[in-house]
């Protein structure tokens, strides 16, 4: 197969795959372009003191393959402008496509209207890529797969299932294991859990005040978890209440343990207090997000998405198959 060198070149010289990040988690970014081969393109990117974002690319995108890779973490709608402007800032450089990486989408939550006189933000958010200049986006674990329709042009949608169920897997007594979706919305994932590890599944039912954000108000279990090792699965941790209470109504239930495993951290506060504070014995997130400041969390457990994402990139720029990266679903 074609293969990559430093500059980003391909050894036949037909054409050319650049990478560039953004300020949000150049981390990931660094150990994508590694994997890869190749040098992140240098970028310049700062704030005018009223908030306004520049960005400027350090050399020639003419012709190219570019993607641009950007985590959209908090302040959220501050890496999503800045990812626009690159994109833009590419599109007017004359690159030849332009593929943007959002391991974690932007405003995924909001991907349909609950009440009247709502956005469906997920959709406004494809719509201003494609408008800024985006050919193609790739994901990891989208809230809903209905999101991958929301963008007009190719989507990527890959999965961390199979990363995550790998580590689980050596971890727990396989003999002893319980899949356990923490919401009715979160069955289908935790249906690929079950399936890929072949154990059985429990569903917790939650409900929500739904004047009140972030607070469930009562729990029923449906499935067998006494004295077995429960993994709580869900594709996001935010402020980890319906994690938290979800695991205490399965201890309450007779579970010997329980395991979370995410895809997403996003960990806003409380979270890391009521994580390390439960009973929880480990959390399992891939690095989507930025979670270097939480290592103060000892229950944390860190897989790397980086490998995953430089296949996919691969993949794409080769014109290969993506499909075998997120058959788990």
């Amino acid at each position: 197969m074609t293969e990559l060198n430093t500059t980003g070149i391909t050894t036949t010289g037909e054409k050319r795959l650049v990478l560039v990040s953004g300020r949000a988690h150049p981390i990931l970014a660094e150990e994508v372009a590694h994997h890869l081969g190749v040098e992140l393109v240098p970028t310049t990117a700062y704030d005018f003191a009223n908030g306004e974002i520049y960005v400027r690319f350090g050399e020639s995108v003419r012709g190219c393959d570019v993607f641009v890779l950007q985590s959209h973490t908090s302040p959220i709608n501050q890496w999503t402008m800045e990812s626009l402007l690159m994109v833009d800032a590419l599109k007017r450089a004359s690159a030849k496509r332009i593929s943007v990486i959002a391991p974690c989408y932007p405003y995924a939550r909001q991907d349909k209207k609950h009440k009247g006189r709502e956005p469906i933000s997920a959709r406004l958010v494809a719509d201003l890529f494609k408008t800024a200049g985006a050919d193609r986006m790739m994901s990891v674990d989208l809230h809903t797969d209905q999101i991958q329709g929301f963008f007009n042009g190719p989507v990527d949608h890959l999965s961390a299932l199979p990363l995550l169920a790998e580590y689980v897997a050596k971890k727990v007594d396989r003999e002893k294991l319980t899949i356990v979706s923490p919401d009715a919305g979160r069955v289908r994932l935790a249906d690929h859990w079950s399936d890929t590890l072949n154990a059985p599944l429990a569903i917790i039912h939650k409900r929500r005040d739904p004047s009140v954000p972030n607070q469930v108000k009562v729990h029923e279990l449906v499935g067998e978890v006494e004295g077995r090792t429960c993994v709580l699965v869900d594709d996001m941790i935010d402020t980890a209440g319906t994690i938290v209470q979800a695991a205490e109504a399965l201890f309450d239930n007779g579970a010997a343990d329980v395991i979370v495993a995410a895809t997403h951290a996003i960990l806003s506060d409380p979270a890391i207090e009521r994580l390390s504070n439960s009973r929880i014995s480990e959390v399992v997130v891939t690095n989507t997000l930025p979670v270097e400041g939480s290592v103060l969390l000892d229950k944390l457990t860190v897989i790397s998405i980086a490998p995953l994402l430089a296949r996919a990139i691969s993949a794409v720029f080769f014109d290969g198959s993506v499909t075998e990266l997120f058959e788990a679903r």
